[in-house]
């Protein structure tokens, strides 16, 4: 097969992913789909470490893809959401202590405009910015979010493959990636319907109509105890709906994937009370100002950005709602820093910070959006004197590590004394940013270590680390930081390149070289160097 840029892959993800694990199964009978085998089920069942590998090998690919996003004002905000469904699936005993550990909860931003989210073996979940943009509130979008939290709970991924013993997950894997590059076409679906036993799939795009509405069923389960309406489902299906109406014109992937039935929006619709019914979630002030972030970053075009940096400017914008207002002001100044417009977005910005005065978590978010544009305006005394004094800390997950041990390195040599209040990452990132341009980084290298430590999968954080150890002359320290954050996007080839030169730096330096780093990188590099043959072992099996 020709290889394909990279950048068909992540739009293309969940149009085509479940479609390719079906083509490796039987298609379900209705008794079969009626009667889901119950997890362990028979001697070919995957193990939720076979699923986690499964997912480790296609997360890999999609870290590399340009499509791949890391903003961590909008990733903070999904995630956010994200831990309080696991809080609450947790506490309604349907996510297990074992997939706990065992799965990844790891949450990937497509910045692609598509209006879509999909769930991956080994608990890797991926949304689009288009979602984040359309959805009318956090009470919408943490409903597709409780949706695929329960496929991935309830293990839907693994109880299909169940059902075929032949192929190896890492077979499943490389034929997955294979689908995801042969859909260069707008129709991903089509892509992979071509020929073989796909064709029988033109109908069965993605999980059998039980596993829909089991994952409806649970998700919704999950929205309340969350702290989230559970109109959020009626109102989040009545957008569904409506775009079917329209034949779905390509905007709505998610209706490709997910397709809705007529008993799927009647059971959601029977669950909600019928005073309730007709009441759409009001969105807070920060959901929508996240939502007109995800707009402008899916790069709608600079026309299109031009009409909205001067929006706010129309006589009618007195007479809006507030989060109309608000909405407009963030998508307003973030336009203008887009297109260099340095007048136009302090203009727009100021005002955002006076629109959201009243409401705290809100002018956070308008102080951060301050402080990014003096950053790119290459102010970054501005900058700095912008962020918040102090912010409330956002839902945190609990330190995760692998069953294995494998992703999570030992604890960093030392450990500075740290805030007494940790900083959230998007204000921590961005701060580290800003003091590296002023070359004063010193100061944030602890609490960026306390970061990693508790969070060794942050392939960014760990990169932001290298960058302000580096620039404090620790070069030793700087090259381990750059093979962690390799290791965090499972690139073990790339991450035993920079143990090695870290190991040789270590060895010149001779007794100048601190011991404890140098320890830390010699244990590192074995345990990175067995997990390269490993994978490599995989790959080559799997030819």
């Amino acid at each position: 097969m020709q290889k394909l840029p990279k950048s068909h892959v992540f739009k293309a993800l969940a149009a085509s992913i479940l479609i390719a694990v079906q083509c490796a199964v039987p298609v379900m009978s209705s008794a079969q789909a009626a009667g889901l085998p119950t997890l362990g089920d028979g001697a070919s069942s995957l193990t939720t470490g076979d699923e986690r590998r499964l997912g480790d090998s296609i997360v890999k690919e999609l870290y590399r893809d340009p499509d791949y996003l890391d903003d961590p004002v909008l990733q903070e905000y999904v995630e956010g959401i994200w831990l309080h469904l696991q809080d609450s699936a947790r506490k309604n005993g349907e996510l297990s202590p074992e997939l706990e550990e065992r799965f990844a909860w790891t949450l990937l931003l497509g910045k692609d405009r598509q209006v879509n989210a999909f769930a991956l073996p080994g608990g890797y979940m991926g949304v689009y910015l288009g979602l984040i943009g359309v959805v009318s509130s956090g009470d919408e979008l943490a409903s597709v979010i409780a949706h695929e939290t329960s496929h991935i709970t309830q293990r839907h991924i693994a109880r299909m493959m169940a059902q075929q013993g032949k192929q190896t997950p890492l077979m499943l894997a490389s034929m997955l990636l294979g689908a995801l590059a042969a859909t260069r076409s707008p129709d991903a679906a089509m892509a992979i319907m071509m020929g073989g036993p796909a064709a029988m799939m033109q109908n069965q795009l993605n999980f059998s109509r039980a596993m829909e509405s089991e994952a409806d069923r649970m998700g919704y389960s999950l929205m309340s105890p969350a702290g989230f309406a559970p109109q959020g489902f009626v109102s989040m299906f009545g957008k569904l709906q409506q775009a079917s109406r329209l034949n779905d014109n390509g905007s709505w992937p998610y209706l490709r994937s997910h397709p809705l039935t007529t008993q799927r929006i009647a059971d959601m619709d029977s669950r909600i009370s019928p005073g309730k019914r007709a009441t759409e979630p009001a969105p807070t002030l920060e959901h929508v100002m996240m939502a007109a972030r995800a707009r402008v970053i899916s790069n709608p075009g600079a026309e299109v950005r031009r009409q909205w940096a001067t929006l706010p400017r129309s006589g009618s914008f007195a007479g809006l709602p507030q989060a109309e207002q608000v909405t407009q002001l963030y998508a307003a100044t973030l336009s203008a820093m887009y297109l260099r417009d340095w007048a136009i977005a302090r203009e727009m910005v100021q005002r955002l910070l006076t629109a959201t005065a009243g409401n705290a978590q809100a002018n956070i978010q308008a102080k951060w959006l301050n402080a990014e544009l003096e950053f790119k305006a290459d102010n970054a005394q501005a900058a700095l004197a912008a962020l918040p004094l102090q912010s409330s800390r956002a839902p945190q997950a609990a330190p995760k590590v692998a069953a294995s041990g494998n992703l999570s390195g030992p604890s960093l040599a030392t450990i500075d004394v740290v805030e007494s209040v940790a900083p959230r990452r998007p204000e921590l990132l961005l701060k580290a940013d800003i003091l590296l341009k002023l070359n004063q980084a010193g100061t944030i290298a602890s609490p960026l270590q306390t970061w990693v430590t508790d969070h060794p999968r942050d392939g960014g954080a760990w990169q932001m680390l290298a960058r302000v150890w580096r620039s404090q002359g620790q070069e030793l320290r700087a090259l381990r930081a750059e093979a962690e954050a390799q290791v965090a996007h499972y690139d073990y080839a790339a991450a035993v390149d920079r143990f090695k030169a870290a190991q040789d730096l270590a060895r010149k330096a001779g007794a100048k070289a601190d011991y404890f780093d140098a320890s830390i990188i010699d244990t590192r590099l074995r345990a990175v160097n067995e997990l390269l043959r490993e994978q490599l072992s995989d790959k080559a099996i799997n030819k």
